[in-house]
């Protein structure tokens, strides 16, 4: 599995017996680097071996495209308790954080991904994430798949992040097992309302939608306050529970 080399501001992901080249020096990766490990490169300049955590994969995995943000992953693992041996339905993939996160909980992950070539770079992201016996990506769209996962066993939790979201949403009572949640996300209000709506018609309890904004702080000599560049919207999250 890949490491992370760091030393200051600077990080770079490799694979144990790599050869990293920089303007400090050349190194190998030691076939037996472990997180805490101090390498140094031919000119004496000493990096550190760190393991790869959630947020580094966030920052160092391929992307096809605006991957979902760690405070929105937050939301999802919290709101729903995925993890441990859940069986999560997911669709929308892109480039896969979500889908790793879960993978990383514990959970067992089938995720849809109609774009062939983002698909292709989602695998690739879990085998980084070392959750790719945990996370199986498919290709293709989720709906026309529906009938047939719903003759399964059922899943604790569907994950969304598609524009025809709503379509699956109305379809839970039959993917979901008993006390089974829903979690949606969507950059638009409309697509949230259409989700929201289709929860109610299907029965689903417990729904909420968040809108999910981050403010960083700003600590100087003259005082402490919020960040002026500015609120962070990020997009909308729909929960929902099948009783």
């Amino acid at each position: 599995m890949a490491v992370l080399l760091v030393r200051d501001d600077r990080e770079y992901l490799l694979e144990r017996g790599e050869t990293l080249e920089t303007d400090l020096g050349v190194l190998e990766v030691p076939a037996d680097a472990a997180p805490g490990d101090e390498v140094d490169t031919h000119l004496e300049e000493t990096f550190v071996v760190r393991a790869l955590r959630g947020p580094d994969l966030f920052n160092h995995f391929e992307r096809t495209g605006a991957p979902m943000l760690p405070r929105d992953v937050g939301l999802v693992l919290g709101h729903t308790g995925i993890g441990g041996s859940d069986h999560v339905l997911d669709a929308g993939t892109g480039t896969g954080v979500l889908s790793a996160y879960m993978g990383r909980a514990g959970a067992s992950v089938t995720t849809y991904e109609q774009d062939a070539e983002f698909a292709d770079v989602a695998r690739e992201n879990m085998a980084l994430a070392g959750v790719d016996d945990l996370v199986d990506v498919r290709t293709g769209d989720l709906t026309e798949d529906l009938d047939d996962l719903a003759d399964g066993e059922g899943f604790d939790a569907v994950t969304l992040d598609t524009a025809d979201a709503a379509a699956v949403v109305e379809r839970t009572p039959d993917l979901l097992v008993r006390g089974g949640h829903v979690a949606v996300y969507s950059p638009f209000v409309e697509a949230t309302r259409d989700v929201v709506e289709a929860a109610r018609a299907a029965g689903l309890a417990g729904i909420e939608t968040l809108e999910t904004i981050q403010r960083e702080m700003d600590f100087d000599d003259r005082g402490s306050r919020p960040s002026t560049a500015g609120v962070g919207h990020t997009g909308y999250l729909t929960f929902a529970r099948l009783e």
